[in-house]
């Protein structure tokens, strides 16, 4: 496993090299790549979601795409089309872009719910289905979208349930003043997405997801996953709390954070570490923390301080 953690670790500094400043973004938008699922960006434009998808994309040398979303998008921008081919007597497939290893959807929340249903389909199930006919998509396959944040102008909201189908929500934020201020000057020291070299193809990245997979969680550590999931469903300030598939994300996430770590065992800290960006959007708040301006961000370390870590998460083998 070392051997993979070493690469994993590789792919993470060459991406460091175009987005600058943003290392923990860097390693949570890799920990769900290795995990299996699918990122979900909220930001305000202009602080580099494009270029980390991008330039992912090319440390991993994966098919990318990228689709700008907007009212007019159909699903058939997406996953395609089939058209009657007069000279073979047959109706003939044309891929979408949404046929990638990796697919930026841009601005997701700006198209039109019809739309966002035909990518989110694919993405929980792996395959295009046009006119009864169904067309896998290569593996692996990723969907790194965007939004806008809530509010803004000719924005829609996803329904909860299209935003489960995410395994983490992230934001990048603005960038620290060292570095907006090299930004300022035309000297960021950060490379173009476009010059990023290829650290590993598809076919390693599939090797690291199953190293990944094999990171060991005590049974503890499953209790406790499964106690702060519970909490969000009895917390006074939440309508909805997160759903099962939010705890197998949160499994998953948290085998892949120790992975990238350097470990083969999960503790306690990497699932604190990364409950917050499995569980953000799949909260729903309820009036009473609308009222009092609570935030999501806020209840979510609340529930993590009222719910204690378990003591015992290593096998004897690890110690030694």
């Amino acid at each position: 496993m070392k051997k993979e953690q070493e690469l994993a670790g590789s792919v993470i500094e060459e991406v460091k090299k175009a987005v600058t400043g943003k290392d923990d973004c860097i390693r949570e938008a890799f920990a769900a790549i290795l995990a299996g699922g699918h990122i979900l960006i909220e930001d305000v434009p202009g602080v580099g979601k494009t270029t980390l998808a991008i330039a992912f994309s090319r440390a991993m040398t994966l098919e990318n795409a990228r689709v700008q979303f907007t009212p007019d998008v159909m699903p058939a921008d997406i996953l395609g089309f089939s058209m009657y081919r007069k000279d073979k007597g047959i109706f003939e497939y044309y891929k979408g872009p949404v046929i990638c290893n990796l697919f930026l959807a841009d601005e997701i929340n700006r198209t039109s719910p019809k739309t966002q249903s035909a990518l989110l389909e694919v993405m929980e199930e792996g395959r295009v289905s046009i006119d009864g006919t169904s067309f896998a998509v290569p593996d692996p396959f990723i969907v790194i979208a965007t939004q806008n944040p809530k509010g803004s102008a000719g924005t829609q909201l996803l329904p909860e349930s299209q935003l489960d189908r995410f395994m983490i929500s992230m934001s990048m934020g603005y960038p620290d003043a060292e570095n907006e201020i090299l930004i300022a000057k035309g000297k960021s020291n950060g490379r173009p997405a476009e010059e990023i070299r290829g650290i590993i193809g598809a076919p390693d990245l599939v090797g690291l997801k199953e190293a990944a997979e094999q990171v060991f969680v005590h049974n503890n550590i499953y209790t406790y996953i499964v106690r702060l999931m519970a909490a969000t469903r009895e917390n006074p300030y939440i309508e909805l709390g997160v759903s099962p598939r939010g705890t197998i994300a949160c499994t998953r996430m948290a085998k892949a954070w120790a992975f990238l770590k350097g470990r083969n065992y999960v503790v306690p800290d990497d699932v604190t570490d990364v409950f917050s960006h499995v569980a953000r959007h799949r909260i729903v708040l309820n009036t009473k923390a609308r009222v009092t301006h609570i935030t999501e961000e806020a209840v979510l370390q609340e529930i993590m301080a009222g719910v204690k870590q378990p003591a015992s998460y290593m096998r004897r083998t690890d110690l030694q």
